[in-house]
């Protein structure tokens, strides 16, 4: 008998999520004679029972179509937000799965997805997750669906503010999105040739930006370009956090661990996103005007690019061979040019942070490109 699988989009919306769903459920459906049940606005679909019809031509003309015809949401069930609290729902979404008869779950998402698919697997449930950011930050796969877009559409921004900052000799500065990781900042800022380069795994100094500025301006080059993750920070904020949480642990010894954390998360969300305090500084030290482009959302809007096209068909067919194989509670992954499978043990609540040994640092060392430490 042919197998009864659901399918969800889960997390922050980004190119290629429609070509995931055409990869999987045309295999699925296709080549294996399964039969699909889409489930609306994520784990929120999942959990209230909002179910969309993937038979037919649900799947055709969506390769190149943005967003996610199933919609998605940030909720997930062991932490669902109710009432102003947090409560567990993960027995509501068991009874939805088992109501439709369900063999298999797919779940297509982030970091967040990742963790909340574990959950449901210690459950009990057949669950498999396929990898989408366009931050790139998932664990245990080379790339994510959406973050080759994400990082054209970048490098595409920068490449236009090149002119305007030539022609009235300014600073400009591009915020791209990535609170934990840099991996889309570095990889745009490589790719359209940004001055400076600056991620949260690296804390940046802004007296060595405002030198390497005015040394640009000194040999007749007036104007920069900073690339700048949301999340980077710098030096002395670094220095302040580390600090606090010092204070932190000798205040609160004796208490749970994870009360200590999430003060320290709570500190970090107040005072990350330091853009504009970076621009009047620099002001302040170069004398150079500064203007600040932040592109947010714009990175996660449009059609995928090729090789996201190619990468969701390639994760999303490969997924449908490996339940029609029985095989569970695990991750497509993408590894040197293959998928493979990765237990979600590995990857729930892991992010994949820019190495400082990583080649692209390297390279961006070797064109001159300052990175602020």
């Amino acid at each position: 008998m042919a197998k009864k699988i659901g399918l969800l989009t889960a997390g922050s919306d980004c190119p290629g999520l429609n070509a995931t769903i055409r990869g999987f459920g045309k295999a699925a459906r296709g080549t294996y004679g399964m039969e699909l049940v889409g489930f609306r606005d994520g784990f929120r679909g999942l959990l209230f029972d909002q179910t969309t019809d993937l038979s037919g031509d649900a799947l055709s003309n969506i390769l190149t179509a943005g967003g996610t015809i199933l919609g998605t949401s940030r909720d997930v069930p062991h932490a669902f937000k109710e009432n102003g609290a947090l409560e567990d729902r993960t027995g509501d979404v068991v009874d939805v799965y088992h109501k439709h008869d369900l063999d298999a779950l797919v779940c297509i998402g982030g970091i967040e997805t990742q963790t909340a698919a574990l959950k449901l697997k210690e459950a009990g449930l057949n669950v498999l997750t396929l990898p989408k950011s366009a931050d790139n930050d998932v664990a245990e796969t080379d790339t994510t669906v959406g973050f080759d877009t994400a990082t054209n559409i970048a490098s595409e921004a920068i490449d236009r503010l090149h002119s305007t900052a030539n022609s009235n000799h300014r600073i400009i500065i591009v915020e791209i999105m990535g609170r934990e990781v840099g991996w889309l900042t570095l990889g745009a800022g490589v790719a359209a040739g940004a001055d400076v380069i600056l991620i949260p795994e690296i804390p940046y100094h802004i007296d060595k930006i405002s030198q390497a500025i005015l040394d640009r301006n000194k040999a007749g080059k007036m104007f920069s370009i900073i690339a700048i993750a949301e999340g980077a920070n710098s030096s002395e904020l670094v220095a302040f956090f580390e600090r606090s949480m010092k204070i932190n642990r000798e205040k609160h010894e004796g208490q749970a661990i994870e009360t200590g954390r999430l003060r320290m998360e709570q500190l970090k969300k107040k005072y990350t996103g330091q853009t504009l305090l970076l621009a009047n500084r620099l002001e302040e030290t170069t004398g150079i005007e500064s203007r600040i482009t932040i592109l947010g959302y714009l990175l996660r809007g449009g059609a995928p690019s090729a090789r996201d096209r190619v990468l969701a068909t390639h994760l999303g067919t490969h997924a449908a061979d490996l339940l029609e194989a029985g095989e569970y509670g695990v991750m497509v992954a993408y590894k040197n040019g293959h998928s493979v499978c990765v237990p979600l043990e590995d990857v729930a609540g892991r992010v994949k942070t820019v190495p400082s040994d990583h080649p692209w640092i390297a390279a961006a060392r070797h064109v001159g490109t300052v990175l602020g430490d």
